[in-house]
Order: C-alpha cells, then structure tokens, then sequence
C-alpha cells in the first residue's frame, strides 16, 4: 500500500513539475542578455526550424517606400544554430543607451521572445523591449525614487455622447497631500490610443525621474484617447476592434477638438489642479501633435504651453492639393495671430530630420515666420519614431510651468 501510494506521490509530483515547466517557459534560456559593455545576445529555442532572423530597432534601418513616404523600417540580423536547438545573435558592436524593441522571425514567421516577458503593442503589432542603461535609457527605467500612480478613468462626454476611457498620471505624494498642481495634456499619433504614451512613451518612468532629479515640476499628466470614434483601447470597451491607423473605420460624433473641453471639466471636477492658462499644457506626437497645436488655436486662452512633436502645427501642410492646402492655411494662420495675441510663454515644435512629415514642418514654420509667431524648433536625427519621441518628452517637461 505504502508502494502504491509513493508510486502516485511521484506520478502526480512529475505531473505537477511538467505543468510548472510549461508555465514558466520550459528550458531555461536568457534572452535578450545584456553583456557589460553593452553588447547584446538574443537566444531562441526553435529545433526544427530552417532559418531564424532578429528584426528590431536597434539593427541598421531598412527603407521602406509607402504611400505617405519613405519610413525607416526595422533591420534584420540572422541567427546561428546552437546546442540543443538554441538559436543565438550578439550585437558586434555595444548598442547606445536606448529602449529599443525586436521580434523573431521563425522561417518567416514573425513571434514574439518567449523568454522575455517585457512587452508593448503599437497599433496592432506587439514588440518584446529592452533597456540599455546610461543616458536616455535611465530615464525609462524604473529607478529606487518617489513614484507616482497612473489610473485609467471613465469621464463623460456630453460632446462624443458616451464614457470614455482617459489614463491620468498623478505624481508622486499627490495621493496624501492637499496641494494643487499644473496639468500636462498629451496626446497620442494616429495608430495609438489612452495607453500609447504610458507603454510605448514611458510616461510615468520619465515623469518620475525628472521629478526626483528636480529637472522637472511635479505635475499631473492626463492622456486621452484622440480618437473619437473609439472610446477606449482595443479590449477595454464594449466595442471588440482590430487597432488600425487613424483609429479604423467608424464615424465620430465629433472632432478632438470639438470635445476637449469634456477633458479638461473632468480634470478640473475631480482633481486637484491649479485651473489658469499658466499651469496648463498641451502636447502631442503626429496625429497628436497637430490635435495640440488645434486645440491651443480653437482655445487661445487656455494653454501657456504647447508642444508639436513631427508634425506640421498647421496641418494642412500636408495636403498635396495646393488649392486646399492654400485655403486651409490661410484659415488656420488667422487662428494663430489671435493666438499669439492673447500670448503664451512656449510653442516648441520638434522633427526628425528623415521624418516623412518633416517637409510640412518646415512649410509650416515658414508661414509662421510670414505673421513673425514666436516657436522654438528643435532639429533631431532620424525619422517618425518612438526613439524621438520619448527624447522630446524627456526635454519638453523640464521647460514647462516655470
């Protein structure tokens, strides 16, 4: 009896044991290994396969023509065969200190790293991530300081006539403290959504770490959703939708513009927030970037701060109608002298030099100069890319509520 029931102990131990290794990932393998100097091993159990790639950004660039324009499009590198199935790549040469993201591609089979657990999704692709340290990749770590907490809110918007869904970061010490604080409204590009800016953006690592360094003023950050025919990110509302460019294909009750009112009531109802134009902000990337520059013409008295990351601030800078983009400028340049009338303390405009929108970023400027409205602009490398972004939020909010 004794035998048996050892016998069934053991069975259902091993039983038990299999499960646990299925869960966790089965054969050990570290994958991305970050080496000392910087360089970095990629390792990818795949026995039967024929051929195994890297694709990410941290590989040289790839061209990739486009109805918009030419986009920097990730590299490719190629993995050796090993041991036991194991499939390895080391970068030849340290990568620069950056948040950088990869897939493998499996005989062409694009999948994500098993044995990396770091994820984020743009539009409907999802991307595993690493961090090299240093100088920006510091600034998007999770670091031993005060942090702050992200919430996801539903408001109501009499304007879009639904809740919708909003993410607000509040900073470190506002939970227990009776105090008020500015507000920094930032905005997401065309493929995103309430989630772009805290997953892909690093929002609230930033945010933090400027705070603890004191380069930056605590400060509440509100990202909504610019899309206003989707009330929420892919799986958070009612509506089951495949995430697409421009938000996919359902009409809206109305525009971004129309509605951020609702935005800034909610804020301004349910927080504690200091409600004057000087301690209001409004940023936003691409699509976000021309919603900023929209809604802080629409609303000239609202905001002292504005930021337009790779985007023309008048948007019809990209059209290639030169009858409408005539038209529409001349619209939008009358919006902007009022603005500049009631004044602001910054417009920071900022582009990659290889950015397919940079030509209407410069189209733009050059209008601006023709009324002599005040900006700052700052020139990048590289193109329409997460890597810029995160950089310009890292030097946009030290500059605010000063």
């Amino acid at each position: 009896m004794k035998r048996i029931s050892f016998l069934a102990l053991t069975f259902f131990m091993c039983n038990i044991m299999f499960a646990q290794q299925a869960l966790w990932g089965g054969e050990a393998i570290v994958s991305p290994e970050i080496h000392k100097d910087n360089t970095v091993t990629f390792r990818l159990r795949a026995p039967k396969a024929i051929k195994v790639e890297v694709t990410g950004d941290f590989l040289a660039p790839q061209k990739m023509e486009t109805e918009y324009g030419t986009f920097d499009a990730p590299g490719t590198a190629s993995l050796k065969e090993g041991q036991n199935g194991v499939w390895e790549y080391t970068t030849p040469q340290p990568l620069a200190s950056e948040l950088y993201s990869y897939t493998f591609l499996v005989d062409g089979q694009r999948i994500n790293d098993p044995a990396n657990v770091a994820m984020i999704r743009d539009v409907s692709s999802t991307t595993n991530v690493f961090i090299i340290p240093g100088n920006p990749g510091d600034l998007y770590s999770v670091k031993d300081v005060a942090h702050g907490t992200v919430s996801r809110r539903w408001y109501d918007s009499p304007t879009l006539k639904e809740q919708r869904r909003i993410s607000i970061y509040t900073p470190p010490g506002y939970e227990n403290g009776k105090g008020t604080y500015p507000v920094f409204y930032l905005l997401h590009g065309s493929g995103g959504d309430e989630e772009a800016w805290i997953a892909l953006g690093r929002t609230a690592q930033i945010l933090d770490n400027l705070i603890a360094q004191g380069k930056a003023k605590p400060m509440i950050v509100v990202m909504p959703n610019g899309h206003t025919q989707n009330s929420a990110a892919p799986g958070e509302s009612s509506r089951h939708y495949t995430p697409a460019m421009g938000g996919g294909p359902r009409e809206a009750v109305a525009s971004m513009e129309d509605s951020f009112g609702d935005i800034i009531k909610f804020v301004e109802s349910n927080y504690r927030v200091k409600k004057d134009k000087a301690n209001r902000a409004i940023a936003g990337l691409s699509m976000g970037g021309m919603h900023s520059a929209a809604i802080s013409a629409q609303y000239p008295n609202t905001f002292d701060y504005i930021g337009v990351f790779s985007a023309p601030p008048i948007a019809s800078m990209m059209s290639r109608n030169d009858a409408e983009r005539a038209k529409y400028a001349e619209e939008f340049v009358k919006k902007l002298e009022v603005q500049q009338k009631n004044g602001f303390k910054l417009y920071w405009i900022a582009c990659g030099d290889t950015d397919f929108l940079y030509q209407g970023v410069i189209d733009s400027m050059k209008k601006m100069d023709e009324i002599g409205f005040k900006y700052t602009y700052r020139e990048s490398g590289e193109g329409h890319i997460w890597k810029n972004w995160r950089i310009y939020l890292t030097e946009f909010a030290p500059m605010l509520f000063k």
